[in-house]
């Protein structure tokens, strides 16, 4: 939600400065330090955030060297890593049995072009319902000697990979060389980086590159265009080695075809060689890479030197080709561009090799046997001279086979676009298929939840708070350092002081947010709290600032200030555009997340609130719009402190809304990229939420008019929210309010919640 217009900012800022002419302006809150920051106090929030995360990167990777330095010979370690590598890019559904099926014409199925000694199909193969790998087989006429999968970059047509349509280059004619000797091999199609089919013709077409396209759904239900890819090269795989069981296999990838090939070896011990062109280097900064490459967690135990490390002592064969040039998705005019930026890196000879050498040092007593080899030419085309011969060598295969001959056309090559579009909508189809059976996954999640009583639903779910915290959210380790508490009063009310607030979390992380304290609260007295947050690039401001009245919040914080409310509005860090979403893509590969930091800032306020003489510990609620309303759901779910959640603009059937492309309502078709949670869908939808906040007293405010989702989408979630309410007979905990109006705060209903549920009295009641 664009909740903070420009002329709102500036508004802030002219009332801060005129507040501050009176002459207690900046004088702290009692028990706290003077806080004396200048500046935009969000966009330096922001920015310690990243330098916290750069310093984990860096740590993490030497965490990570340790580890593997003292378990790669050990045999289970590495199976734990290949059954974590799986789960992590999604590689987890059954194959089918793989039949290669040749693609032709009625009646016209036979080769599509002869060589010496070979021919050539186009071919597809299952690799789930409805789902196929496509490219070309190339078939020995003889005695095949050994296989060979083939990986373009996302952007080759494999038609190219083999000169069957711009000439023989140097990869095709050692193909060729290879197919003459006997190789069988199969030229696998990737998803390409075009915006043809990215979108919804009736609702919105976007710029999203079809890997994005494709990644964004897939990523909410624990799946992977990676992942995919991977799963379609392991069916072909599994055709290979039945077809022939004792033949030696390899794989050679370039560019995005690399990293697959890099991914299915480290998975597939049945590849005997690997060759990895125009990717392989250090991955520290994934976070600048296309967002179809942002894996969960993938930096706590893998970089390319430890996926290199799991294919020993079978070869591995790095070249040093120049990789794809992608400099951010396409821009495609008359479509929304919305995609996320991201640029292929182009490593250096020294950090290749730096990372090489990585591997290299994980197997010290494999060294003698030549398992890894670098070859090529910085600067190169894929499939040069020293490359081909590494991997003819490893595969039996002659180094020589004399020139080779380009191959003749028998007839028309398939239609390639028809051929892209079917791969897109397969794997987009699969997506949908894994969305279709979640409430059943989430259903077995959650099968040891006891809805006996209040006390057994309390006990039974602290294991699915942890694994929500943990596997979902991303745990970041407890703050270590202290609360130091830095105030400043900059309003004053007939009704309430306000101050800024400024709170320690790590070295580079501090929260930040504004207080206001009714005036006359008695001395011993301890008040009920509520922490209103704003929404996307928000400020406290907007809603805790008596001279700004934005629409969106109505000065919600103010007005329950007014009604003696203790109120905090903190600063969370979705803010700034793509310097907060960036966050996103730090944290993800680390297992982490932007709400892992919003949880530890909202528990060292948490803590600092209830140290505070006026204030009750047992009675802070939170209650939060759009973004807000997204913390609404996450954080009390973890953060059992808060006594009670109320979501505003924001409730509804999350899952849909992220995954779901026939309606506009769904973030498929919007710029926020950082939106998607990994495997999100099959764990924690907004009623499971819910349900880690239940018992505790747990509210919606829902505007008619609100574009974030249909009441129908609203209602049906939330009828399961209610549902286990009722069924632990304290129904009366939870409401939900429908008012006639937009994407607001309505502060009717639930304010009535609040005072009822905090036994805090409304003004002029008793």
């Amino acid at each position: 939600m664009q909740s903070t217009k420009p002329k709102v900012l500036i508004a802030s800022v002219l009332s801060l400065v005129s507040l501050c002419s009176a002459a207690w302006c900046g004088s702290p809150l009692a028990g706290t330090a003077p806080l004396n920051m200048t500046g935009d106090l969000a966009e330096q929030m922001v920015s310690g955030i990243h330098r916290d995360l750069d310093k984990r990167i860096a740590d993490v990777r030497v965490q990570r060297t340790t580890r593997w330095g003292h378990g790669v010979t050990d045999a289970a370690f590495i199976t734990e890593r290949r059954t974590e590598l799986a789960t992590i890019l999604g590689t987890v559904d059954k194959r089918l049995p793989a039949v290669m099926e040749t693609v032709g014409q009625p009646g016209n199925t036979g080769p599509v072009a002869e060589g010496e000694g070979y021919a050539v199909y186009p071919v597809r193969w299952p690799v789930f319902d409805g789902v196929f790998g496509e490219g070309y087989l190339v078939e020995p006429t003889g005695t095949a000697t050994a296989s060979l999968l083939v990986l373009p970059d996302a952007d080759e047509e494999p038609e190219s990979v083999l000169g069957l349509n711009d000439g023989v280059s140097l990869r095709s004619k050692a193909l060729h060389q290879f197919a003459s000797a006997g190789c069988r091999i199969v030229v696998l199609s990737l998803v390409n980086r075009e915006d043809t089919w990215s979108g919804n013709p009736k609702v919105r077409m976007t710029n999203q590159p079809h890997r994005e396209w494709i990644y964004r759904g897939a990523y909410e239900m624990g799946r992977h265009i990676i992942g995919y890819e991977v799963q379609g090269c392991r069916s072909a795989l599994d055709w290979l080695t039945r077809k022939g069981p004792d033949l030696p296999v390899g794989i050679m990838g370039y560019g995005e075809g690399g990293l697959v090939a890099l991914s299915t070896s480290a998975l597939d011990t049945r590849v005997r060689a690997t060759v990895v062109s125009g990717y392989f280097g250090p991955r520290e900064g994934l976070w600048e890479e296309p967002i179809y490459r942002n894996v969960w967690a993938l930096l706590k135990n893998f970089g390319d030197a430890e996926l290199g490390a799991m294919i020993a002592p079978r070869t591995l064969i790095v070249e040093n080709a120049t990789p794809p040039a992608v400099t951010g998705p396409p821009m495609t005019k008359g479509r929304s561009h919305g995609a996320a930026p991201g640029v292929v890196p182009h490593p250096s000879a020294t950090e290749v090799r730096n990372e090489l050498e990585r591997a290299a040092d994980y197997h010290p007593a494999t060294e003698s046997k030549g398992w890894l080899y670098q070859t090529g030419e910085k600067g190169g085309q894929p499939g040069q001279t020293e490359t081909m011969a590494a991997l003819a060598k490893s595969l039996g295969l002659p180094t020589t086979t004399g020139t080779a001959v380009e191959p003749a056309l028998l007839r028309e090559l398939p239609d390639d676009t028809a051929r892209m579009e079917r791969q897109v909508k397969g794997w987009l189809a699969h997506t949908d298929s894994i969305l279709a059976m979640a409430p059943r996954t989430r259903k077995t999640l959650w099968a040891n939840a006891d809805g006996t009583s209040v006390d057994t639903w309390v006990e039974s779910t602290k294991g699915l708070r942890t694994h929500f915290y943990e596997n979902v959210i991303g745990k970041l380790p407890d703050p270590a350092r202290a609360l130091n508490p830095r105030t400043r009063q900059v309003y004053e009310t007939d009704a309430y002081i306000g101050y800024e607030v400024v709170l320690d979390v790590y070295d580079d992380v501090y929260a930040y947010g504004i207080l206001l304290v009714p005036k006359g609260i008695p001395a011993g007295e301890r008040r009920p709290v509520v922490v209103c947050q704003h929404g996307l690039e928000g400020r406290p401001q907007d809603l805790a600032d008596p001279s700004i009245n934005n629409a969106y919040y109505e000065q919600y914080g103010c007005r329950l200030a007014e009604r003696g409310f203790v109120v905090y509005a903190p600063q969370n860090p979705y803010i700034g555009g793509n310097h907060f979403r960036t966050l996103q893509r730090k944290a993800n590969p680390l297992g982490l997340s932007l709400f892992s930091y919003i949880v530890e800032q909202h528990r060292q306020t948490l803590n600092w609130l209830g140290t505070l003489s006026f204030v009750d510990a047992d009675r802070i609620a939170f209650y939060g719009l759009s973004y807000g309303g997204k913390t609404a759901m996450r954080v009390p779910a973890i953060l059992e402190q808060y006594c009670l959640s109320i979501c505003s603009g924001d409730y509804d059937e999350w899952i849909w809304k992220n995954v779901t492309r026939n309606q506009i309502y769904s973030y498929m078709f919007h710029g926020e990229y950082e939106m998607f949670e990994w495997n999100l869908g099959n764990t924690f939808n907004y009623a499971e939420m819910s349900w880690l906040i239940c018992p505790r007293p747990f509210m919606v405010e829902r505007g008619h008019l609100d574009g974030v989702a249909p009441d129908e989408w609203v209602g049906y979630e939330y009828a399961r929210t209610q549902n286990r309410y009722d069924l632990l007979d304290i129904g009366d905990n939870t409401a939900i309010e429908y008012f006639n109006g937009p994407h607001k705060i309505n502060g009717v209903g639930t304010f009535e919640f609040l005072h009822d549920k905090l036994n805090f009295p409304a003004p002029g009641k008793s």
